[in-house]
């Protein structure tokens, strides 16, 4: 790479952070005002760059190309080996689930290595309040989306250990919001349990969640609670690819 695409590049990263003069160019690059100063107007000139009171920033030009990038990025693609990593490593079923419209639906499926398989699908659309997926993503929605999605939950009764009351759910979201984490102790099925962590996008919205299931007599809540550092990497790395920027609460 030519030192002067270098330059430009970090010019860009470093006035991304907040808005920089033309001094603070030159200190960080290391060069003369003059030289930071014929970057910057480069970069002002092709749109990446702009002054804002004597400041520099990212032009609207950088602002569009960033929102095209995000918008086809689809997160099935990115996820995919990151969640293939973790299933291998645990010999657990990973399960990623997305928001879609109204819905929130399983992406994808890493199978574990028992011989009985889980009962989940790709495609199918998840009890929200039975799944660890889905109290993950409902519990950082912002509240309005949260409110009309609770509205239509029926609270159906699965097993004993379900959430069946609108009053006993919002306050699981509130635990969950807080810790940053969500479980499924057998609440769709006794004999399945998990624990869930949330991905989000470039804008910090949590859009998706990713789950280590495992049947309660190979590995109980207790051991798979054990696992939520390597549960909430993983999750992190796929937002980092997804270009979130912000810290992962573990």
């Amino acid at each position: 790479m030519s030192q002067t695409v270098e330059r430009a590049l970090s010019i860009i990263e470093f006035f991304a952070e907040r808005p920089r003069s033309l001094g603070e160019v030159a200190e960080h690059l290391g060069v003369h005002k003059s030289t930071a100063l014929r970057l910057l107007q480069t970069l002002e000139r092709a749109g990446f760059a702009r002054s804002v009171d004597g400041r520099y920033t990212v032009g609207f030009r950088m602002v569009a190309i960033a929102h095209q990038a995000v918008e086809h990025l689809e997160l099935h693609p990115v996820a995919q080996p990151h969640l293939v990593r973790l299933g291998d490593r645990y010999g657990h079923t990973v399960h990623l689930a997305q928001l879609v419209d109204d819905e929130i639906v399983y992406l994808a499926k890493v199978d574990g290595r028992g011989a009985l398989k889980m009962r989940s699908r790709v495609g199918r659309a998840v009890n929200p309040h039975t799944s660890g997926v889905g109290k993950a993503i409902l519990a950082h929605l912002d509240e309005s989306s949260r409110e009309r999605f609770l509205a239509r939950l029926t609270y159906q009764r699965h097993t004993a250990t379900s959430i069946t009351s609108p009053a006993a759910f919002r306050a699981e979201l509130a635990r969950i919001a807080e810790r940053g984490w969500a479980e499924d102790d057998g609440e769709f099925e006794d004999f399945v349990n998990c624990v869930a962590a949330p991905v989000r996008d470039a804008r910090g919205r949590v859009v998706a969640a990713v789950s280590i299931t495992a049947l309660r007599a190979v590995a109980p809540l207790d051991q798979l609670r054990e696992l939520l550092p390597q549960l909430t990497e993983t999750c992190a790395a796929i937002s980092r690819d997804l270009g979130w920027t912000g810290d992962q609460r573990p």
